[in-house]
């Protein structure tokens, strides 16, 4: 369920701002989606594990906020995040 060190690394080289970043909001974003995703690929196998599911519900609120804020603050970046993310079909 949990992200690799591997894929944590290609996400933040794909979503930082400069050389340094490790911490951005998009960065942000972008791990939590990949965990958002795995978590839910984890349910389709056990429907019954609602521990995890509270801690699916904390990501995705977290996200959306950090969604919100970007949008408020630099809505052209949150429109390439949304975009390279795959989120809001």
């Amino acid at each position: 369920m949990s992200i690799t060190k591997e894929r944590k690394q290609e996400l933040i080289r794909q979503f930082q701002q400069h050389e340094s970043d490790t911490g951005s909001v998009e960065v942000q974003i972008a791990i939590m989606t990949e965990r958002i995703r795995r978590l839910t690929e984890h349910f389709e196998k056990h429907k019954h594990d609602t521990n995890s599911k509270r801690g699916l519900l904390r990501l995705v609120g977290r996200r959306r906020k950090l969604l919100r804020y970007l949008a408020r603050t630099n809505p052209d970046r949150y429109k390439e995040v949304i975009a390279k993310l795959g989120l809001r079909k």
